[in-house]
């Protein structure tokens, strides 16, 4: 068989190419038949056949830059296919904006928020269709409503009234759904809409989706992680460089075949070895006492030079805000930061990359935090280091782009023209940007907040190699996740924080989830049990 061919599923779970309906010969709820999308001389959409049912949870699984943003942006109507025809329950319908998605009931809630931050949270829930009449909206009746959607989603704290800005960021992704469910759709796309989210939200979300499916809804859902498709599931499309590979019920394919099929090679080991340390290596960042406000509370550790130390726990136990704290952006902050035994407490992120710390950001939010996103691959990435090519009043421009086209081939950044605008690259290219931003300035210690989220496994895998080969040249690394498996193959040591402050160190062998989950919910281990002895 062609891998390259369109496949659907028989009835027997096993796929044939060239069908259009599902097995039973039903007609889909959803189809895309022919689409190709061409950005200049990029086709990002090459021929693609694609259907999703009602009553149905279909997962569309791809690295970064496989098609699928493409294919959920023309079925939203934020773009146009440039061939093919779009079926609803049969049909065919013309989707040339976002409205008439709308109108057709197709919700896409996408991992770039379109929350309007400066306005309440009932006014961007109610955004599209407020209640009232003449022109005059009924505020009452919209936050009743915004109260009644957030109920829906779990979040009967979160006040109406609140202003966006000021919710975290996990707050801010479940109101976006909420949002998304008052539209009342019909076919419901959600593009990573778990990666910001605390592991409680992500439960609420799995059972919102389970009661819509049970409704009749047809949902399409884009994630990178494979535990969630696993749980969610009913059926899989694979993309690979802007074509549909294959599609497949749940459970016929093993993780590993489905990898291959994303990737297009087979499935490596995903985490690096980690080194054997005979004794514990000399401290390049060294923190003790390190409170602030409510927030952190007395934290102490280490990270030694070529160590990765894992910062664990549930999310919201200050684990951005010890970061934050380390790269000077807190106010207020007591207790004492050494780096390579000097004192080296910043007063400010840019005295925290000068020269004489040297040390790294790569802050949670990439688009909002780590990139301009109108300027180009090359600025972004010589943005934090630009001092080390300027001359007087001027650019070694030379020398400048010598160095950027250096990093981009050690990141293996898919770039086109390094000159291009960083907005038109792939989520996991954004995000090496970002990293190459902060390599640019040769850092001593890095601080990673979350980096993978909403990565594509191949992008991960690079990320993690690239982790170790720094820890192996030295540098110190101080690594925020929320997903285990990252603890558990990254790290050499985990701190686990609980209520702002430091609970236990996991170190070797007791790197488990078991340990990871028991120490983050403040439970204590039994004396004996592995991990115990490491308690704060």
């Amino acid at each position: 068989m062609n891998e390259q061919q369109s496949l659907r599923p028989t009835a027997s779970g096993t796929t044939v190419p060239g069908r259009t309906a599902e097995a039973g010969g039903t007609t889909p709820f959803w189809q895309m038949r022919g689409i190709s999308k061409r950005y200049g001389g990029i086709l990002a959409l090459d021929n693609v056949d694609f259907a999703c049912e009602r009553n149905s949870i279909h997962a569309v699984l791809g690295e970064n830059g496989a098609g699928k943003s493409t294919l959920i942006k023309i079925a939203a109507g934020v773009v146009t296919p440039t061939t093919g025809e779009l079926m609803l329950e049969g049909r065919e319908v013309k989707i040339a904006r976002p409205q008439d998605a709308h109108a057709q009931g197709i919700v896409c809630i996408f991992q770039e928020l379109s929350l309007m931050p400066d306005l309440s949270v009932a006014d961007n829930i109610c955004m599209t269709s407020p209640p009232g009449r003449f022109g005059f909206i009924n505020h009452r009746a919209q936050r009743r409503r915004a109260e009644a959607l957030l109920e829906r989603v779990g979040c009967g704290d979160v006040n109406p009234l609140e202003l966006v800005k000021n919710l975290p960021l996990s707050r801010r992704q479940m109101v976006e759904i909420a949002k998304a469910l008052g539209r009342q759709p019909r076919l419901l796309i959600l593009d990573e809409a778990t990666s910001a989210l605390t592991a409680a939200d992500v439960e609420k979300v799995y059972a919102i989706l389970h009661d819509l499916r049970r409704d009749g809804l047809s949902i399409l859902y884009i994630s990178h992680r494979m535990h969630e498709i696993k749980q969610l599931a009913d059926t899989c499309s694979v993309f690979r460089n802007g074509r549909h590979i294959e599609t497949f019920k749940k459970g016929t394919r093993s993780d590993n075949e489905i990898v291959r099929l994303m990737i297009g090679r087979e499935y490596t080991q995903v985490y690096p070895a980690k080194p054997a340390r005979p004794e514990a290596p000399a401290p390049a960042l060294a923190v003790r006492n390190l409170s602030w406000g409510s927030r952190l509370n007395d934290v102490s550790l280490t990270v030694g030079k070529g160590e990765i130390v894992g910062l664990g726990g549930l999310d919201g136990q200050g684990q951005r805000e010890l970061l934050l704290a380390l790269f000077g952006v807190l106010r207020g902050v007591s207790g004492s930061i050494e780096v390579d035994g000097k004192a080296a407490k910043p007063g400010s992120p840019g005295e925290a990359k000068s020269p004489r710390i040297r040390m790294a950001l790569i802050p949670e939010d990439r688009k909002s935090e780590g990139l301009l996103l109108p300027m180009s691959v090359r600025d972004n990435i010589s943005m934090a280091s630009i001092g080390r090519f300027t001359k007087g009043l001027f650019i070694d421009r030379a020398r400048q782009d010598a160095r950027v086209d250096e990093v981009i081939r050690r990141l293996a950044i898919k770039v086109g023209d390094p000159d291009s605008a960083v907005a038109t690259l792939s989520g996991g290219n954004q995000q090496k940007v970002v990293i190459a931003k902060w390599l640019m300035t040769e850092a001593r210690v890095i601080l990673l907040n979350d980096p993978t989220r909403g990565i594509d496994v191949g992008t991960k895998q690079e990320i993690y190699q690239l982790l170790r080969e720094l820890a192996d040249a030295g540098t110190a690394i101080l690594f925020y996740t929320t997903d285990y498996d990252e603890l558990i193959g990254c790290c050499d040591r985990v701190s686990i924080m609980y209520a702002g402050g430091i609970k236990r160190e996991l170190r070797g062998d007791d790197i488990t989830e078991e340990n990871i989950v028991a120490s983050a919910l403040n439970i204590d281990l039994a004396p004996g049990h592995p991990g115990a002895e490491h308690g704060a």
